[in-house]
């Protein structure tokens, strides 16, 4: 389980995210279970509703998206 703060900082690195970013942690993120959303239908979905996923996911995987530099400053 993670701490408040943790959880805080996971929230606010999720919620600064891009679309191209997050479709390419979906891919990415190492889970247990099969994760088959398709690149279409996380076009298709609004950007709010694409993290508040992401961070289901990340918070059920628990693990923290790994992300260069570069997609934290955008």
């Amino acid at each position: 389980m993670l701490q408040s703060e943790q959880l805080e900082e996971l929230i606010c690195l999720v919620s600064v995210l891009d679309r191209p970013t997050l479709i390419r942690q979906f891919q990415e993120i190492e889970s247990t279970f099969p994760i088959d959303f398709t690149n279409e239908f996380l076009e298709e979905l609004p950007l709010d509703q694409i993290r508040h996923i992401f961070l289901a996911l990340c918070l059920q995987c628990r693990q923290f998206p790994r992300l260069d530099q570069e997609a934290v400053a955008a």
